[in-house]
């Protein structure tokens, strides 16, 4: 952390932590940043969880309890962490609102300064004793970037959130969601979904207007996504702002991404061009975030999301398309009740399948494992 950084923050230190230490929290499955406290110890935290389930906890990857020790870039508690392989040898992850220390967003009733977007890179490939980061964009005083900034104000844009990213070539493609405001527990209001490019490995990034998708009529089923490269092209699984909602499919030529006229939706059963509109659900249950691949050990395509319970589970299909099996637990509510979030590492192999998941009772990330040899 730099000495700028180290100076502007002592002098809110102990007040952020314990206004922090005050907070009430929302319901666990919030995504709201401003009822938070990523403080061990303050929130009741003090190690990994201890699951019974077919998942367990590797490692916390974000936070002061952390090996990555992300509180030395202003890191002290982030959300999401969605995975991409940036087809240069390395695992890129774009976190969501993250808290640090600074001057408070006072105007969102927040005691902690946020940021809407963060990014780290990784080069490990041995998960089992967790993921190394190795670097992340930074600001002027060290610490990690805001990507793509926001104003943070109530009823006009709150935050800027990656919901997805894939790599294209050299250049790294993220989608983002403009969230109006915040609503009861699992419930938010955006004012559409974005994409934004980088040519420089996820260091800056720039919106393209061209690829807004306000929050009507179609494109309502597109705020939140995931991306899947299969066949040449990118598959876009989209679901409306906020968690219980199906799932939808898009997919467009890897090279178009850009150009929203060349996606291509899936009507229940057959792609058509152009039109949002005649996208069916290809889940029968609604779902929180949610992230896809294909599993070359199973032969299949994998979602991961959490469910009505806010359990996080798993559903198998044989095609891109569907249909999407029953959803299998990873890991049970009654055992982590504040989960939310399931990204798959690309570079999970075998019977070995590794995710990201939050934790919102510390509001921070965690590494977990599974085997599909079950």
């Amino acid at each position: 952390m730099g000495n700028a950084l180290v100076k502007r923050t002592r002098a809110v230190v102990v007040a952020a932590a314990v206004g922090a230490a005050l907070l009430v929290f929302t319901n666990p499955a919030s995504a709201n940043p401003n009822a938070v406290n990523p403080i061990p110890g303050l929130n009741g935290t003090t190690g990994l969880p201890n699951l019974t389930g077919p998942a367990r906890a590797v490692s916390q990857m974000t936070g002061m309890l952390s090996d990555n020790h992300t509180q030395d870039t202003n890191v002290l508690g982030t959300d999401l962490g969605v995975m991409w392989d940036n087809g240069r040898g390395e695992v890129l992850t774009a976190f969501g609102d993250s808290a640090g220390l600074g001057f408070p967003n006072l105007l969102s009733g927040s005691v902690w300064a946020w940021k809407s977007n963060v990014l780290f890179r990784s080069n490990d490939g041995n998960l089992a004793d967790g993921m190394n980061f190795t670097t992340t964009p930074r600001d002027d005083l060290g610490a990690s970037k805001e990507l793509l900034p926001s104003p943070k104000i109530p009823g006009v844009e709150i935050s800027k959130i990656p919901t997805a990213g894939v790599a294209v070539g050299d250049t790294q493609v993220m989608s983002v969601m403009s969230v109006k405001n915040w609503g009861p527990a699992g419930t938010w209001e955006t004012n559409w979904s974005q994409l934004a490019f980088s040519h420089d490995n996820g260091e800056n990034w720039t919106l393209a207007p061209e690829t807004e998708r306000p929050n009507a009529g179609g494109n309502a089923n597109f705020q939140m996504s995931a991306f899947m490269k299969d066949g040449g092209y990118v598959y876009q699984y989209g679901t409306p702002s906020g968690r219980g909602s199906m799932v939808h499919v898009a997919r467009v030529p890897a090279d178009k991404m850009s150009d929203l006229g060349a996606y291509e939706y899936w009507d229940g059963g057959k792609w058509e061009r152009g039109n949002p509109d005649v996208a069916k659900p290809v889940t029968d249950q609604g779902v929180g975030e949610i992230s896809v691949a294909y599993n070359e050990f199973l032969g299949q395509y994998l979602m991961l999301t959490t469910d009505h319970n806010n359990s996080v589970v798993m559903r198998r299909s044989p095609s891109p398309t569907g249909p999407w099996g029953p959803p299998e637990v990873l890991v049970d509510t009654r055992e982590l009740p504040s989960a939310y979030g399931a990204y798959i590492h690309p570079w999970s192999s075998g019977p070995d399948l590794y995710f990201l998941t939050t934790v919102h009772s510390n509001y921070n990330v965690l590494l977990m494992h599974t085997s599909l040899a079950r």
